[in-house]
């Protein structure tokens, strides 16, 4: 009886031990992506992800979107949490959240929660909302605010307002940084504790998250967060520690290592050689992926929605000027890479291919690396090593190569290269699946140590043999003008191994004008320099579409035409992919007053500035007019430059719809 139950109690412990949080996986080959962007309502709506769970499982393991509860504001990105167990957001509603993470966790893709438990948004100074969860009710009080909350924000003390009220506060002070403007929890409170484990539990176990991204760790002590990935058993975890390496170690060590931390020296890092134009800068020891005992716990990033310019008053963050080496150096190197949604949206068929390199390399968050070259100010070289060897060159690629014995160049673009090792015995092509416009160039190379290895080659999916498909040698390139699925093999002495394939969708594009028309004679006196010229500021899109003069306030313009009898200035701009897009500001003078953002243009648009403004003093548009005109199928079908919305050219008749031709919107009927 003494044995069975010494053997209970130890299945007991086990199991107990099992459901302990490990801080992040070692030897993790995972790359995940951050699922949205300051302001990201449309793109990281839940629908709108679960869209592209087939092409984003494909390529990433996990993914991160923003806090899910409700929030009392209307739209909110979710860092005001309200509600915990309500999880209806501005990002969609509870059922589509659910649908979304299950239908992501059925093609292997995680998804992280956001995690907001540093401070919490109240309805006044001191209403939390009442949640029901599996039957029990959960609320935070004023006992379970710190005592010392807002004491370092002048005038806007919770102490003086507690006295004021009659309320009382928590017993104990914050034990982390304040956080001005909302109530900060104190996590030694037996209620706040009880509170967020259940929503943990809530939220891995009702709504299917597997992990925890911790917001504004420094709020709180590093021991709360591991309390509460014990109780909740979680396999993922990171904190937002934003600091130098000393202090994202020493949080890190705080959880008793039941966290990772994004890596924010990394970050520096990366900023700093882009900005100084020193790719050495990449070759230090300040950040937690130098460090062997540390690097399990790195996740690494480049940008992410805090650290990207969100407004025209801030500065352009560096990162911007060089973002395909940004991503290439990331993702050639151990920790887990965190992808910005941005740079994803942007260079997507890059990013891919660079992916594509990792995991053939066998990359993972403990593996070696080291600085092959880091002496020259215009390129460094650094080797990691997982199953195979991947060197990543980064800045001016022409002026390194290694040894052409031990490796082949797989992957090239603007500076960044890739070499994978020949002992990887495979073929690959460097461009990743995807829709490409018109048509896709793609390099096929043979990474062999085996002398006299060819490449065979088929287009419709089937497997190429020694007697099925086009031979031909490493190193030759492809233009593909169709849809295909692209099948290349290895063949050496009559057998075909290492075999890579891509799926391609190409559509037709042809580039086309547009026009935008602005005009400021209603918006009152403020305005009145605009009968001289209006300032374009315009960004966004594909990067073309920068201004000549790129400072604020940007380009003046000063030819106008006349449209319905109104003088307006006028602005001819090139729309060059389905996906291309302008963004605007205008103003007059040397940039004040000026208007709100105007995203997204795509078309011939007329704007008129009202007078009205908004909280920042920006003036608002008054009309927003698209040139949608009407005409009849008769009357279309005379020309062949009609596209759909997605920028693809149709053939006719003509369907009733809506089309863009001109580089108008066309509305055509029967």
């Amino acid at each position: 009886m003494k044995k069975l139950f010494s053997m209970l109690t130890a299945l007991l412990v086990s199991l107990q031990l099992a459901a302990q949080s490990q801080g992040w996986p070692a030897g993790y080959g995972g790359v995940m992506l951050q699922g949205f962007y300051w302001d990201s309502f449309a793109d990281s709506k839940w629908t709108a992800l679960e869209s592209q769970a087939d092409e984003l499982s494909r390529y990433f393991s996990l993914i991160w979107v923003p806090q899910s509860g409700r929030c009392l504001n209307a739209t909110s990105m979710g860092y005001d949490p309200y509600c915990y167990f309500d999880q209806n957001s501005s990002f969609g509603t509870a059922a589509e959240l659910k649908r979304m993470i299950a239908t992501f966790k059925a093609k292997g893709l995680g998804t992280m929660a956001d995690i907001v438990v540093n401070h919490h948004n109240t309805r006044g100074w001191w209403e939390f909302p009442l949640e029901t969860y599996n039957g029990t009710a959960y609320q935070l009080k004023t006992t379970d605010i710190t005592a010392d909350d807002d004491s370092r924000n002048a005038g806007y003390v919770t102490a003086e307002q507690a006295k004021k009220d009659g309320v009382t506060l928590g017993a104990h002070r914050d034990d982390g940084e304040d956080w001005p403007g909302m109530r900060d929890l104190d996590h030694n409170s037996a209620n706040v504790k009880a509170v967020v484990k259940a929503y943990e539990q809530f939220l891995l176990k009702e709504m299917g998250y597997v992990g925890f991204r911790y917001d504004m760790v420094k709020g709180f002590a590093g021991a709360h967060v591991a309390d509460y990935n014990d109780a909740a058993g979680v396999e993922y975890s990171v904190g937002e520690c934003w600091d130098g390496l000393y202090r994202v170690k020493n949080w890190i060590a705080a959880t008793g290592r039941k966290s990772a931390a994004f890596d924010f020296p990394f970050r520096y890092n990366v900023r700093d050689a882009i900005r100084e134009r020193n790719w050495t800068k990449l070759n230090s020891s300040d950040n937690l992926v130098h460090d062997a005992d540390y690097r399990r716990y790195s996740v690494t990033f480049v940008e992410n929605h805090d650290t990207e310019k969100r407004s025209n008053g801030e500065g352009q963050d560096p990162i911007g000027a060089d973002t395909l080496a940004a991503n290439a150096y990331m993702l050639a190197m151990p920790g887990t890479p965190c992808v910005f949604f941005k740079h994803w949206l942007a260079c997507k068929q890059d990013i891919k291919a660079m992916i594509d390199v990792r995991k053939m390399a066998g990359i993972t968050n403990t593996s070696d690396y080291a600085f092959l070259l880091n002496s020259s100010r215009n390129h460094v070289a650094v080797q990691s090593t997982g199953r195979r060897k991947l060197i990543a060159v980064i800045g001016s690629t022409e002026n390194y190569a290694p040894d052409g014995a031990q490796f082949t160049k797989v992957l090239q673009g603007y500076h960044y290269a890739y070499y994978l090792s020949n002992d990887a015995e495979t073929a690959f092509i460097d461009r990743a699946s995807g829709e490409y416009q018109n048509e896709v160039k793609v390099l096929l190379s043979a990474v062999t140590a085996r002398s006299g290895a060819r490449l065979v080659y088929t287009t419709d999916g089937s497997t190429p043999t020694a007697t099925h498909g086009t031979q031909v040698s490493g190193g030759t390139s492809l233009t593909l003008t169709d849809n295909c699925t692209l099948t290349v093999g290895l063949l050496v002495g009559g057998v075909v191994t290492g075999v890579c394939q891509r799926d391609y969708q190409i559509s037709r594009f042809d580039a086309y004008d547009i026009k935008v028309y602005v005009r400021a004679d209603e918006a009152g006196a403020a305005w009145t320099a605009a009968t001289a010229g209006m300032n374009f500021w315009t960004w966004g899109g594909d990067g073309s579409h920068g201004p000549a003069k790129n400072t604020w306030p940007g380009d003046k313009v000063t030819v106008k035409e006349t449209v319905d009898g109104k003088q307006w200035f006028v602005k001819t701009f090139r729309i060059n992919s389905p996906t291309d897009c302008v963004n605007f500001v205008f103003s007059v003078g040397s940039g004040a007053p000026q208007t709100v953002d105007i995203d997204n243009i795509r078309t011939t648009t007329f704007l008129t500035i009202g007078p009205s403004i908004d909280s920042n003093g920006k003036y608002r548009f008054k009309t927003i007019t698209t040139g949608i005109r009407s005409v009849t199928e008769s009357k279309s079908s005379h020309d062949d430059n009609w596209y759909n919305l997605r920028g693809q050219r149709v053939e006719k008749p003509l369907p009733p719809g809506i089309y863009i031709h001109d580089g108008r919107k066309v509305a055509v009927s029967r």
